[in-house]
């Protein structure tokens, strides 16, 4: 289906990249939405000590997701499993916002992982057999482009509908938006990829999903508590974690191997990093420095248009993808630091080394995108991007509950320091992004 044509935009690749632009622009909306609103959501439903769940258990079930939807692209072509996350991302739209519970908000966002999984992946293998590798680093741009709408009305449109309407209308307006990109995407789908040759097993891959998942979520209940309970399940979530994440990632990830396992191991550590800082601004403006939900969401604002101005640029460049990652593993920390730091004093000061940190995750993201696929043999570009994937959801999943375990054993108190600990585990995470970014080239 690969037509010879110089634009993304080309009678080729019009209905395509229509489609995906929709698709990420909606999950921005609710990224940035969401983001904002936290707070007061867990303020309605009494449910601060669950606040980190919000965020981790959609990571969670989108990693789970991402490794079940891996093996089904590659044997099937991406056209249903795309369709099916935008499913489920739907019904936990819908489960989120009739929440009369944190419990059940926290579920609703669980469904919410599982259909973004399910689509990230058939996005990329979408991305991998449509466009040549030319026209790659154009398409990422563009998908950091479609945050820009969201990141500029998402925050404050939230917080605006939060604080007037109800937050329960941040998830259930929504909805609606579903439809034009699954009306989009239909045609543009159709045809697109031949079956593969995966295994119908997985080669093992759905019980190390399965146990990766459920051993994120153990050792992240083992943190939030004392006693031998927790403890136990803090071992078992371990050793899920031991027995699975070999058979997910590529071999050498964990020890950042060069070329594609250390693409992986930058991935989870910055992603991990930048989600684990992003997710508690809000509550600390919020409850340090009296911001509005709306208010306080300008500052995610900030970082989003740096994060797509910075995907633009490594998009249009003829440097090396490598150079990018570097520059923006430097960026991630630089911003991470600074802004903990500066979240001590005054809020409105965190906006700028946000811009820094953001900027840092559009320099590498895309990049780092365009040398997977680059890596990954056709047969494997589902498997390989749904590692990519388990990486970033893992790694911020485990970020965000390690931080959020931090933050709430300090207690409301002392909010101040537990945010300032949670700020300078992120900045560290980031300090190993950017040992791996130097290992990124094969040596041959």
């Amino acid at each position: 289906m690969k037509v010879a044509d110089h634009g993304i935009l080309g009678a080729g690749y019009r209905g395509a990249t229509s489609g995906i632009v929709l698709v990420v622009t909606l999950l921005a909306f609710e990224n940035m939405a969401v983001g904002t609103v936290m707070p007061v959501v867990a303020d309605d439903l009494n449910g601060l000590p669950l606040y980190a769940w919000g965020f981790s258990a959609t990571l969670i079930m989108s990693l789970l997701s991402t490794v079940l939807a891996g093996g089904w692209v590659d044997r099937a072509g991406p056209s249903r499993p795309f369709m099916a996350g935008l499913g489920a991302f739907l019904a936990g739209l819908v489960v989120a916002g009739a929440a009369s519970s944190m419990e059940v908000f926290v579920a609703g966002r669980a469904v919410q992982g599982l259909g973004t999984g399910i689509s990230l992946v058939a996005m990329y293998v979408v991305i991998a057999r449509v466009y040549p590798e030319n026209l790659r680093s154009r398409v990422f741009a563009a998908l950091a482009a479609a945050w820009v709408l969201p990141s500029l009305i998402g925050p404050a449109l939230g917080g605006f509908v939060a604080e007037h309407i109800g937050w329960r209308w941040v998830f259930l307006g929504l909805i609606p938006l579903v439809i034009p990109p699954a009306l989009a995407l239909v045609p543009a789908l159709r045809g697109i990829g031949e079956p593969g040759t995966a295994p119908a097993n997985g080669g093992g891959r759905v019980p190390a999903a399965v146990a990766v998942a459920a051993g994120a979520a153990l050792l992240l209940y083992g943190l939030d508590g004392t006693g031998w309970t927790t403890t136990a399940a803090a071992a078992a979530g371990i050793a899920g974690l031991v027995f699975g994440l070999p058979r997910l990632l590529p071999p050498g990830t964990l020890r950042f191997h060069r070329g594609l396992p250390s693409v992986i191991a930058v991935r989870g550590l910055l992603s991990g990093a930048f989600t684990g800082a992003e997710v508690f601004i809000p509550l600390a403006l919020v409850r340090l420095h009296g911001f509005s939900a709306g208010t306080a969401g300008l500052v995610l604002t900030a970082g989003a248009l740096g994060w797509s101005a910075a995907s633009q640029i490594q998009g249009r460049s003829e440097r090396p993808r490598e150079f990018y990652v570097l520059l923006g593993a430097f960026c991630v920390i630089t911003g991470i630091a600074v802004a903990t730091v500066c979240l001590r004093f005054s809020g409105w000061t965190t906006v700028l080394p946000w811009i820094v940190a953001g900027a840092g995750m559009g320099f590498a993201i895309g990049s780092l995108s365009v040398l997977l696929l680059r890596l990954s043999p056709a047969d494997e570009q589902g498997v390989n991007s749904s590692a990519l994937q388990v990486a970033d959801t893992l790694g911020s999943s485990l970020v965000v509950g390690v931080a959020g375990a931090l933050v709430a054993a300090f207690g409301a108190a002392r909010l101040g320091t537990g945010l300032a600990v949670a700020g300078a585990l992120c900045a560290a995470i980031a300090a190993f992004g950017v040992f791996a970014a130097f290992r990124l080239e094969v040596r041959t």
